[in-house]
C-alpha cells in the first residue's frame, strides 16, 4: 500500500485529461464484434486497469464467435472492473460461449440476481456456484435467444448497454422494457451513439428500445473521447482557486458528468444567494466523490440524492465519501440514498488529517482536490488505487506544481 502526504498547494498549468474509460469500453467492444479493434484510437497510454480487464476479456472471447460445444469453458477475469462484466455478460451470451466470470476487490460482492432474470427466459443458464446469493464467479451456458427483455431501469444503465450491444447478434427481432425509471439515461445513449458508429442501431419506441436483429457490427475508425469524469477533478480544483486550464473537452458529449459544469455552477450560486443546492446524482453518479468535496467547502447546504447505487461500487462509496470529508474536518451526514453537507460558516479551509482512501480511485483523486483547501494537507493511505482509471494522475499533479510525499509507514 503506498501512503502520500497531499499539501495544501495551488496547482496551475495546463491539463488534459485522460480518454473516456466509459467510452473506451464501448468503442472497444463494438470494434471486437466488428472484427478490427485496432481502428480504435486515443486510447489511454498506459492503459488503466478496468480497460486492461475489458481488452483481456475480448480477446479471450471474440475468437469463439461461434458454440463449440466440448470445449473448456473460458475463464474471464473482470479484475475490478464492474463495466467490463456488466457489458461482457451479453456478449458472450448473444455468442453462444460457455465462460466463467471471476473478479477481485469488491466485485464478487456486487449482486447479479438481475441478469438470472433477465437472461434466463431467453436461452442462457446461470450457475452461482457460491452457496450464498447472486455473486461472482457466475458460469453462463446456452445461446441468448430473441425477444423481449425485463429489465429495471434503476440499478445501472449497464444491464441495458450490455443487451445493446449484444442484442444485434441475434437471428430475431428485440425489445428492452424498462420495468422501473432509467437511471444513468447518458451511458444509454453513449452506447447506442457508439453502436451507430459501427452501422448497428437501437431505437426509442413507446417508452422501450427496439433492437432489430441480424445486424452486422461493420469496422470503423472511432476516436476515443476525453473523460469528464476524470476533468472532473482538474475542475473542482480550479474551481476551488486554482488557476487550471482544461483541455480536450469535447463539446456536446453523451458522457453524463459532463454535467460537473451545471453542478459546480450550482454550488456557486447557492453560496451567493444562500439557498439550498440539490445535486441529482442519479445521471452522474461518478462525480459525487468530488462535488462533495466541492460542496464542502461552500458556504451552503448542500443535498445530494439519487446516489444509492454508489453503495455498490469500488467502495460504499457514499459512507466512504463521508467518513474521508469527516475525518478532515467537514460536516457530512449519510441519507439513505445521498449525502447532506454543510459548508464552512467562515473561511473556506477544511482541517486536514490522515484518511484511508478505501482501494476506490474516485475517493483518492477527490481526497487530493480536497487537500488543496486544508490547513494541514492530508495523509491519503492507498493511493495506488489510482490505476484502476487514472494511473498518471499524481504524475500530472506533481507536473501542475502539486507536492505529494510518498511516506514510508514503517
Amino acid at each position: 500500500m503506498t501512503d502520500c502526504l497531499v499539501h495544501p498547494v495551488q496547482l496551475s498549468g495546463i491539463v488534459t485529461p485522460p480518454p473516456s474509460k466509459s467510452d473506451a469500453h464501448r468503442a472497444l467492444i463494438a470494434a471486437s464484434l466488428a472484427g478490427d479493434p485496432g481502428r480504435v484510437q486515443h486510447l489511454p497510454v498506459p492503459r488503466s486497469d478496468d480497460i486492461q480487464a475489458t481488452e483481456q476479456c475480448l480477446c479471450q472471447l471474440m475468437p469463439a464467435a461461434k458454440p463449440d460445444e466440448g470445449q473448456p469453458d473460458l475463464t474471464l477475469d473482470c479484475h475490478e472492473s464492474g463495466t467490463t462484466l456488466r457489458l461482457l455478460i451479453p456478449v458472450a451470451a448473444a455468442l453462444g460461449r460457455s465462460a466463467v466470470f471471476t473478479g477481485h476487490g469488491r466485485l464478487p460482492l456486487r449482486p447479479l440476481a438481475d441478469y438470472d432474470r433477465i437472461l434466463s427466459p431467453h436461452g442462457i443458464r446461470l450457475v452461482f456456484p457460491q452457496a450464498e446469493g447472486h455473486y461472482l464467479p457466475l458460469r453462463i451456458s446456452g445461446r441468448l435467444q430473441p425477444g423481449r427483455f425485463m429489465v429495471p431501469g434503476h440499478i445501472s444503465s449497464q444491464y441495458i448497454s450490455g443487451l445493446l450491444f449484444a442484442l444485434p447478434l441475434l437471428e430475431g427481432d428485440s425489445v428492452i422494457e424498462l420495468t422501473s425509471p432509467l437511471a444513468s439515461a447518458p451511458y444509454v445513449e453513449m452506447t447506442r451513439a457508439v453502436m451507430k458508429r459501427f452501422s448497428v442501431r437501437a431505437f426509442w419506441q413507446d417508452g422501450c428500445l427496439a433492437v432489430p436483429g441480424r445486424q452486422r457490427y461493420q469496422p470503423a475508425d472511432y476516436a476515443v473521447e476525453t473523460d469528464y469524469s476524470q476533468a472532473a477533478f482538474w475542475l473542482t480544483a480550479a474551481w476551488l482557486g486554482s488557476p487550471l486550464q482544461v483541455d480536450g473537452l469535447p463539446e456536446g458529449s453523451r458522457q453524463g458528468d459532463q454535467a460537473i459544469h451545471q453542478h459546480l455552477a450550482a454550488l456557486r450560486t447557492a453560496e451567493q444567494t444562500g439557498t439550498v443546492c440539490r445535486i441529482d446524482a442519479g445521471p452522474c453518479p461518478d462525480l459525487v466523490p468530488v462535488l462533495a468535496v466541492a460542496a464542502a467547502a461552500t458556504r451552503a447546504r448542500t443535498e445530494i440524492i439519487n446516489a444509492a447505487r454508489l453503495r455498490f461500487k469500488e467502495s460504499d462509496r457514499l459512507q466512504a465519501t463521508a467518513d474521508a470529508l469527516q475525518a478532515i474536518g467537514a460536516d457530512v451526514t449519510v441519507q439513505e440514498d445521498g449525502l447532506t453537507i454543510v459548508g464552512p460558516a467562515g473561511q473556506r479551509c477544511l482541517r486536514g488529517g490522515t484518511v484511508d482512501g478505501r482501494g476506490d480511485h474516485r475517493i483518492v483523486m477527490a481526497l487530493a482536490v480536497a487537500a488543496l483547501r486544508t490547513q494541514e494537507g492530508i495523509v491519503i493511505r492507498g493511493t495506488e488505487a489510482v490505476s484502476k482509471s487514472y494511473p498518471t494522475f499524481f504524475n500530472e499533479w506533481k507536473r501542475l506544481g502539486g507536492q505529494v510525499d510518498e511516506l514510508n509507514m514503517g
